[in-house]
């Protein structure tokens, strides 16, 4: 059985005009029994056949029911049959915006600029990477593969490619990552003022619960044994403000981070007058709980014409 597609438009406004009456819904039913003449179906509906002949020239236009000539008994009658097939409704959609994204997955190994303090080390996923407690590791060439970084005092920075063209702007900025508290050992009840920086501008500070090691984390290696998931913060960065995790932190709008330099610089720091100095702790796609490396996605927009 073929169906004809409906939209709500003026172009089939006939069709619901047609259906918009009792008695031609009436007559509808009357010839899903089978066809039949002006005359029968002004007798089944109590009307005269000039009104029905009204009626069954709307239905005909709108395509709900044909008509054909016959001759019966010496004389030309018009019978009326409906047509095949059914009518589909499409209810119009919210019309969206379009929007572009570029995405940029960030291991915790591959940072451009560090300084930290002890507590501090890296791990790849089969080893550590250097020794324990010892800030220089974090500048030897292996610190690429680490999936797991932490350090208890001073920051680490990511250079982030800028992959906006030349016409497009930034209209939302979104960051995620895992990340955690850092004791020596581990220790779940650790609080730690964790700072996030955009291009030198200040973004926010969360406050780690701790550095968690009491369950063994989804993705982290058997072999390790001490800190092992963070927590996932989300940083979203829009015309109206920052946002962590869906709450307003910062009044700053996207416009105020200087999102049109070629690259932009990601920082995580543990500051030494914070009031928790209990550093930090950063899992990559193969450590933790979340299968990602730091993730950062921009929403972008067309430059208005002249900019």
């Amino acid at each position: 059985m073929s169906s004809r597609q409906l939209c709500l438009s003026e172009e089939n406004l006939p069709f619901f005009e047609a259906i918009a009456s009792e008695t031609r819904l009436r007559l509808l039913g009357r010839l899903a029994e089978g066809e039949a003449n002006i005359k029968e179906l002004a007798s089944f509906l109590g009307l005269s056949s000039a009104i029905v002949t009204r009626h069954v020239r709307q239905l005909e236009q709108a395509g709900l029911l044909q008509t054909r000539m016959v001759r019966e008994g010496g004389a030309i009658q018009k019978r009326c049959i409906l047509s095949g097939g059914e009518f589909v409704l499409s209810m119009p959609l919210p019309q969206r915006e379009s929007r572009e994204y570029c995405e940029v997955s960030i291991p915790v190994g591959q940072f451009t600029d560090c300084h930290i303090r002890p507590t501090c080390g890296l791990a790849s996923e089969k080893k550590v990477i250097g020794s324990f407690d010892d800030p220089r590791c974090f500048f030897l060439p292996e610190r690429t593969d680490a999936q797991i970084l932490w350090f208890g005092r001073g920051y680490v920075e990511y250079r982030i490619p800028n992959g906006l063209r030349p016409d497009q702007e930034a209209e939302e900025l979104e960051i995620s990552c895992e990340l955690s508290s850092e004791a020596p050992g581990y220790q779940e009840d650790w609080p730690s003022d964790i700072t996030f920086w955009l291009n030198g501008h200040k973004l926010c500070t969360w406050t780690s619960a701790g550095d968690f090691g009491e369950r063994h984390g989804l993705l982290t290696p058997d072999w390790w044994h001490v800190n092992q998931y963070g927590v996932l913060k989300t940083l979203r960065l829009k015309e109206d403000g920052v946002y962590l995790d869906g709450s307003c932190c910062s009044c700053e709008g996207i416009s105020a981070f200087d999102l049109q330099r070629g690259s932009w610089t990601l920082r995580f720091s543990v500051e030494k007058d914070a009031r928790h100095v209990g550093g930090c702790t950063l899992y990559g796609e193969r450590f933790g709980n979340y299968p990602q490396n730091i993730l950062v996605r921009t929403a972008c927009r067309q430059k208005p014409r002249g900019s």
